[in-house]
């Protein structure tokens, strides 16, 4: 016989069951893809674009249509066209490579091609890579941030095609942050870097099918290149990655689902310092704020206290496998987006910074990290005003309005490319 308590147990162990095996149904329902990305527009006009080109393709393994067929493959059986070079961003063709490793040239295992690295020695396709090609596809999903070194690519690959009189075709995807979020200043000439390499917002609301167009409109290249853009059909700027149905390929190792998209520029700038672990190397990455000495629960009750909009913060403790703090006990908080439209993603870290130091004034966060960590801050917040501003008083006010100064002016100006309503 069981005891009371026994019984409520087994009841709750049940309904826990229960709970689990519905929600495991409901998430293998399948999902009702609500748009076409360009690759899918590309195969429903019969590739007639391509029609007799020699084709370099700049892409990564979430270059792929609906049914999560791959780009390579699709181009390399196409009728009527050639493709003869891949060309690997950061993370490489295949996204074998991690963060901020070289990415090799090599040849490709499956089609025989060759593929040119551009994150490593070169960074820019050079005349001689580009020999016998008559035009080049740009196929990558984003994730609507600026230091996510992508852009920076797809910038260099059209100064290379203006260079060498290439069309750049860019076959759109969608900006899972959607298209109205804008956050951050504009960068400046001394914080240039390939992580800030064009003057735009941290978040910049566009696809990457209208960030060319800005770049190219707005001449911010070397060269004006031509360009064209297949278009994606359904989607909306209202739309986060969600709600289009797609499902998603990890744009990099610690980019695993689209949630992730939305929680890197809430941690991504405070990430840059070695001492402070935001879950990378943990099970959920760039979803929390945590170090061996602080105290979980004082610092989420003063983060809660600050009521940011559409945010809430619970204690959470951890170790980590890998990265900053591997091995040690860290506390801290994790974010939650309950209002994704009214919350201001990249205002989040500076909070936090500020309520630890608030807390524990005798861990100066930024003077206690490495000095190289300070330079790579400037460079990710596109201007050194951002810390030094902020470091003044350890208040966000205090730089807040910097960081805000631009978006306004850049909505208006980057509207005049806006492909989708």
């Amino acid at each position: 016989m069981l005891n009371k308590n026994q019984k409520i147990r087994y009841m709750m162990n049940r309904w826990l069951l229960v709970t689990t095996c519905l929600f495991s149904i409901c998430s293998l329902q399948a999902k009702t893809i609500k748009i076409k990305t360009g690759i899918e527009i590309l195969k429903e006009q019969h590739f007639k674009c391509l029609e007799g080109k020699h084709v370099g393709l700049i892409t990564n393994p979430t270059g792929v249509d609906n049914q999560l067929r791959s780009d390579i493959d699709i181009l390399f059986n196409a009728p009527n066209i050639k493709l003869v070079a891949l060309f690997g961003p950061e993370h490489g063709v295949r996204g074998d490579a991690h963060a901020g490793d070289a990415v090799k040239n090599d040849t490709d295992e499956i089609t025989k091609l060759p593929i040119y690295s551009l994150f490593g020695k070169t960074r820019k396709p050079s005349k001689e890579m580009l020999k016998g090609i008559d035009l080049l596809i740009y196929d990558i999903q984003d994730i609507g941030c600026r230091s996510f070194t992508y852009i920076s690519t797809l910038g260099n690959i059209m100064e290379a095609a203006a260079e060498n009189n290439i069309e750049l075709i860019v076959l759109d995807r969608p900006n899972p942050l959607g298209g109205e979020k804008v956050e951050g200043n504009i960068v400046e000439d001394d914080c240039k870097s390939f992580v800030s390499q064009f003057k735009i917002p941290y978040l910049y609301g566009l696809t990457c099918g209208e960030l060319a167009q800005y770049l190219n409109g707005e001449q911010m290249l070397s060269g004006q290149c031509k360009l064209k853009i297949i278009k994606m059909k359904g989607w909306k700027r209202r739309m986060t990655y969600d709600q289009t149905g797609l499902q998603w390929i990890p744009a990099s190792p610690h980019i695993p689902q689209p949630i992730s998209a939305m929680f890197y520029p809430i941690s991504g700038i405070a990430g840059e310092l070695d001492n402070i672990s935001i879950g990378v190397g943990y099970t959920i990455p760039f979803q929390l704020f945590a170090t061996p000495w602080v105290d979980a629960l004082k610092l989420t009750d003063r983060l809660n206290r600050l009521q940011l909009p559409g945010v809430l913060f619970r204690p959470i403790y951890f170790t980590p496998f890998y990265a900053v703090g591997k091995g040690d006990k860290m506390q801290g908080a994790q974010v939650y987006i309950t209002d994704y439209k009214k919350a201001t993603l990249c205002d989040i870290q500076f909070y936090v910074l500020q309520e630890m130091h608030s807390l524990y004034p005798d861990h100066d966060i930024m003077k206690e990290a490495s000095q190289s960590r300070m330079s790579m801050i400037d460079k990710v917040c596109g201007s050194k005003q951002i810390r030094k501003l902020f470091c003044e008083h350890y208040q966000w006010k205090d730089a807040k309005e910097y960081w805000d100064k631009d978006i306004s002016t850049f909505r208006k100006t980057s509207r005049k490319y806006y492909l989708y309503k």
